[in-house]
């Protein structure tokens, strides 16, 4: 098994059955409330939001997409997630995966702090038991075994592609390529690829990376010039309004309608078989992220995913799941 943090030889570039085309899945980190700018504390438990699931639920069924609800410990053991989500993950209207913020997840035997938030971090019997508890605390609460992963903060570490095989998850979805974390002690996933790769030789464990694309005349530079722009965003933002460089991520989290319609270009152009798409639960009521501060900025959300939705139709992306994904990747 390789490591999750390490970059993936070309080998292990997944391949997918003849007529899978090129297609997206939409996950929602599906995560408790709390300060993005205050430190991080175990006291942030809140989920008054939940009860907004249902509406996004509803409104992804509407378009013909299955929702990927990537749930931590708060989530997991609040009564009232399982009760929306339960019947839709019955019938094959919704999936259901793991995500770890080892913060607020048991057991606690680590200091709260930047460090030990990427619970790749942890020593591996630590990470180990916290998935494992959350894992089981899934299965219970929505009566379905989890199959993805999403580690909070994108925290992945040396042994977490062993655990996740080992606690049967066939899939994870936390590499972030083209992002750094590293200064607050996170991965660099700067050089990591945006297909889809596989982590064994046995094909056992699929890598799906959140999508994200450099845009503009300098984009083939991107890897190069952009990290050294880290600390002058005011650069960044010059270059991307003369259309030189810009990275765009497949969310609605911060990115225009326009924004995201030149990543997804550029994706498609690049033969991406599978985009992945991401935002957080916390965003579909007003006041608990920076995204969505109103009822217009909660609007303005639903109407982002209408618009992508369309311009996906039209250029002939269709709508993929998990359980989707896996019947059409190669094993051989």
């Amino acid at each position: 098994m390789r490591s999750l943090i390490q970059h993936p030889p070309r080998e292990a570039m997944a391949q997918f059955a003849p007529g899978f085309g090129q297609r997206f899945i939409v996950t929602i980190d599906t995560e408790e409330e709390f300060d993005w700018d205050a430190p991080l504390s175990r006291d942030n438990q809140d989920h008054r939001h939940i009860s907004m699931i249902e509406g996004f639920q509803q409104f992804c069924e509407n378009c013909g997409i299955v929702p990927i609800w990537l749930v931590d410990w708060p989530i997991a053991t609040s009564a009232l997630a399982p009760q929306i989500l339960k019947p839709r993950l019955a019938d094959g209207r919704a999936e259901i995966g793991v995500q770890l913020h080892p913060w607020v997840n048991p057991p606690f035997d680590e200091e709260v702090g930047q460090h030990n938030s990427f619970a790749g971090n942890l020593p591996r019997e630590l990470e180990e038991a916290k998935f494992a508890n959350l894992r089981d605390k899934i299965e219970e609460s929505f009566g379905i075994a989890p199959l993805i992963y999403r580690a909070g903060r994108y925290g992945l570490g040396p042994h977490t592609a062993q655990l996740l095989a080992e606690q049967g998850l066939a899939i994870d979805s936390s590499v972030r390529p083209l992002f750094d974390y590293s200064s607050a002690g996170g991965p660099d996933y700067r050089k990591f690829p945006l297909a889809p790769y596989w982590l064994d030789d046995d094909r056992t464990l699929l890598e799906l990376p959140l999508t994200t694309s450099f845009w503009g005349m300098l984009r083939r530079q991107g890897d190069l010039i952009f990290p050294r722009l880290w600390r002058m965003p005011e650069l960044r933002g010059v270059l991307a309004r003369l259309g030189m460089l810009e990275r765009i991520p497949l969310t609605p989290e911060g990115i225009t309608v326009e924004e995201a319609i030149r990543g997804i270009d550029m994706a498609l152009d690049d033969g991406l078989p599978l985009l992945v798409f991401s935002f957080h639960s916390p965003s579909l009521a007003p006041g608990h992220t920076p995204y969505v501060r109103n009822e217009d900025d909660l609007d303005a959300l639903y109407d982002w995913w209408r618009q992508i939705f369309a311009y996906l139709e039209g250029r002939g992306v269709k709508p993929s799941c998990v359980s989707d994904v896996m019947a059409n990747v190669i094993r051989d």
